[in-house]
């Protein structure tokens, strides 16, 4: 078949959606938009014709969320709350061409979940196909090409829920990256997975000699399109106690999206606004940025307010980056994201592996999970 001689990595746009299944999509909605500063957008439910779901679109930047609900108990999106807690459930790849992203997709091996399908409405005709991954974690290809809509047919960008007025703008412009957690032992068949079925490429791996403390340990390679659409991959290495990337597994019950990392310009500006907001952060000790400073006082960076706000620094060959980390977003420590400035830096802190992986030690001992 000619559709599967296109390699997909041609075929792909960049980020279209990530999308959350969680049992109160107005709580979260409003959760993202008080504490981070998103817009909603769109909302679908009842009131536009779809009875069994609430949804409601969230942008800031280019990014763009998706948090939907449950309304009847039977729903597939209240067993899957009901198993992993709140959760990513897809994250979506704009492409050129749904159908031949999913025929070259699924002639490799990708497990199809929707066949190719167009939706429509006044607004002209989206293009949407959907295949598994790890876990109950989807990828959907979307082209809107077509499409002139706020997001897709049966939502509506009028009536609202309310904007919160409190806080200042947060500066989040990008997702960067979005990291999966996969079981033990099963790592490379994944990086397989998505070098065989998507055409990415192995853009980095660090093994648990390099992302360990005396406690825990793990292994992750990360892939990538290309050129914007990076994935890393996690997976437990074997340690005298239970690691992080574990207690997700154990606590998520099975793989899943462990977390989202927004990229901004000024990630001063938008730490401090977010902490204004209420946003909590894990936190580094001060004996970190004693050490940084003696290795990369060198960099022209604003290291008091660095400080100040628990921002973690790293120097690589092509540059430096910035970056914090937040508590986790739900209930079960499980989601949480990553607010992250590049300054020529392609990697993702490998300097900062000890101080971080410290950092979600002392939470697991809170919780009592170490």
């Amino acid at each position: 078949m000619a559709l599967t001689a296109v390699p997909l990595s041609t075929q792909l746009l960049g980020w279209d959606a990530v999308e959350l299944w969680v049992g109160n999509a107005r709580a979260v909605a409003a959760f993202l938009s008080a504490g981070f500063g998103f817009h909603v957008t769109a909302y679908a439910g009842p009131e536009t014709g779809c009875p069994d779901t609430a949804s409601y679109v969230l942008e800031q930047g280019r990014i763009r969320f998706v948090v939907t609900a449950a309304l009847v108990p039977d729903s597939p999106i209240a067993a899957h709350v009901r198993e992993h807690g709140d959760g990513v459930r897809d994250v979506a790849f704009a492409v050129s061409d749904a159908a031949a992203a999913y025929e070259r997709a699924v002639s490799h091996g990708a497990p199809g979940v929707e066949e190719p399908h167009e939706v429509k409405d006044a607004y002209g005709v989206l293009r949407l196909a959907t295949i598994a991954t790890y876990g109950e974690t989807r990828h959907t290809f979307v082209d809107r090409s077509s499409y002139a809509g706020v997001y897709r047919p049966g939502f509506e960008g009028e009536k609202l829920p309310p904007e919160p007025v409190l806080g200042p703008p947060t500066g989040l412009d990008v997702i960067d990256h979005v990291v999966g957690n996969v079981e033990q032992g099963s790592l490379e068949r994944w990086v397989d997975f998505y070098r065989s079925v998507l055409g990415f490429e192995r853009l980095r791996h660090f093994d648990d000699s390099q992302i360990s403390t005396e406690y825990s340990a793990l292994m992750s390679t990360v892939v990538w399109d290309g050129s914007s659409i990076v994935l890393p991959l996690n997976e437990p290495a074997e340690g005298r106690r239970k690691s992080q990337i574990q207690e997700y597994l154990e606590t998520y019950r099975g793989p899943g999206v462990q977390h989202i990392a927004l990229r901004t310009e000024n990630i001063v500006g938008a730490v401090s606004a977010l902490r204004q907001r209420g946003v909590r952060f894990l936190e580094a000790p001060a004996s970190y940025y004693e050490d940084a400073r003696a290795r990369l006082g060198h960099l022209d960076l604003p290291w008091d307010d660095v400080a100040r706000l628990g921002i973690l620094v790293d120097e690589e060959p092509d540059g430096w980056l910035l970056q914090v980390f937040t508590e986790t977003l739900t209930d079960r420590p499980t989601l949480f994201l990553e607010i992250i400035q590049r300054g020529g830096a392609k990697g993702f802190g490998a300097g900062n592996f000890q101080a971080l992986f410290q950092a979600f030690e002392r939470e697991q001992a809170r919780r009592g999970h170490l």
